[in-house]
């Protein structure tokens, strides 16, 4: 039995029972949705070991390959199992751990994201640096033999269940842009720290600021020496669009049906305009796909080229185009809310959500200049 066979028979064995209802729940705009089941959700897949499945045996994978994980990640779009609430700790932390971590740190941090039992929020942006990373200003500094970090962080994604943080802080005093910056590893249940969600248009509140008062953490949770947090960091940004971007393109595909079959309820299909931008949106959705394949083969070989950015601003485009569509082919219905008092339906959710696609994980335009710097050559700006 190949790992997608068994994947899909897993998946139908288990989203039954207590987890018959949690099919589809979460995701962007909805993480509100579920989070106790999903949790739940999160250490059954632990325990029965579809969790992390690229790592190695030791520290609770399978040593997949890339197109097994790919495979299992299809799957489990395709069955509508629930968002799962531990992507941060596996897709960034988790790997930026196995290549920069300490084996003390792989051995405390790695087992509690593969069983889910813990997890992980990300300390980047704040508020006068946010597309501009380097221009970080939260502050840490020792003080017997603890980290104690001062600052703000901003847009960071669920935070609010998060046990942990990796915080990017400035710890050498008077250091500017890239210079001086470490990664540090630090629990959120202690006094040092104020959580507060940011209320979105969705009506949710995913994204939160983190407020940082003489937070703590032990001086050993550094990945790296002090002074390389920018190397760090951008490691963990390529570790972000890794394998699960084709299971991702699943949900784009579901959510394209269901434009689809709302044109044609309302009659929007017949219109010529409508019908062209319908049948734009499905071929570049194929043409994503297949520059997910492409990235797929660069990071196999263990070299992420520019495909990484093309493919964050190319999906990201696409998508907030689609929630424009999903709005255009639900007509005057779609600027009015479901029940009282703001119940949205899936399409209205899909265009207040997308709108924030091309500023989260990278900009457009910080992408733009990537794709325009490292692999055109252009001069920079």
């Amino acid at each position: 039995m190949t790992l997608r066979e068994e994947a899909r028979s897993w998946l139908e064995e288990n989203l039954t029972g207590e987890f018959a209802h949690a099919r589809g729940l979460g995701g962007p705009g909805r993480e509100h949705e579920g989070h106790e089941v999903r949790l739940a959700w999160e250490r059954r897949l632990g325990e029965a070991g579809w969790t992390c499945l690229g790592w190695p045996g030791e520290y609770g994978g399978r040593d997949a390959t890339l197109e097994d994980q790919v495979a299992f990640h299809e799957e489990y779009a395709r069955a509508a199992a629930p968002a799962r609430v531990g992507h941060i700790g596996e897709g960034l932390i988790g790997p930026t751990i196995l290549e920069h971590g300490t084996e003390e740190q792989r051995r405390r941090f790695l087992p509690p994201i593969q069983r889910g039992e813990e997890l992980w929020c990300q300390g980047y942006s704040e508020p006068e640096a946010g597309s501009d990373l380097a221009g970080v200003q939260t502050r840490a500094r020792l003080d017997d033999g603890e980290w104690v970090i001062t600052g703000q962080k901003v847009w960071t994604s669920l935070a609010h269940v998060a046990d942990w943080c990796f915080v990017l802080a400035r710890t050498e005093p008077g250091s500017a842009r890239h210079r001086g910056l470490s990664y540090l590893l630090v629990p959120m249940d202690q006094p040092g720290i104020e959580v507060r969600p940011i209320l979105q248009m969705t009506g949710t509140s995913e994204f939160n600021e983190v407020f940082l008062d003489g937070a703590r953490t032990a001086a050993g949770n550094i990945l790296g020496a002090p002074g390389e947090g920018w190397r760090i960091a951008m490691a963990t940004l390529g570790y972000e669009r890794g394998a699960s971007t084709l299971g991702q393109q699943i949900g784009f595909q579901r959510e394209f049906a269901e434009v689809v079959a709302t044109a044609r309820r309302t009659g929007a299909a017949e219109d010529p305009v409508l019908r062209d931008r319908l049948v734009r949106s499905w071929l570049e959705l194929d043409v994503m796909r297949l520059n997910a394949l492409r990235t797929m083969t660069s990071l196999s070989a263990g070299e992420p080229g520019p495909e990484v950015s093309i493919g964050k601003l190319y999906w990201s485009e696409w998508h907030r185009r689609l929630g424009e569509l999903a709005q255009a082919v639900q007509g005057r219905a779609g600027l009015v809310a479901d029940a009282p008092p703001y119940d949205l339906n899936a399409l209205q959710r899909l265009y207040l959500f997308s709108r924030a696609d091309t500023i989260y994980a990278g900009s457009s335009e910080i992408q733009r200049n990537i794709i325009a710097e490292r692999t055109l050559g252009l001069p920079k700006g």
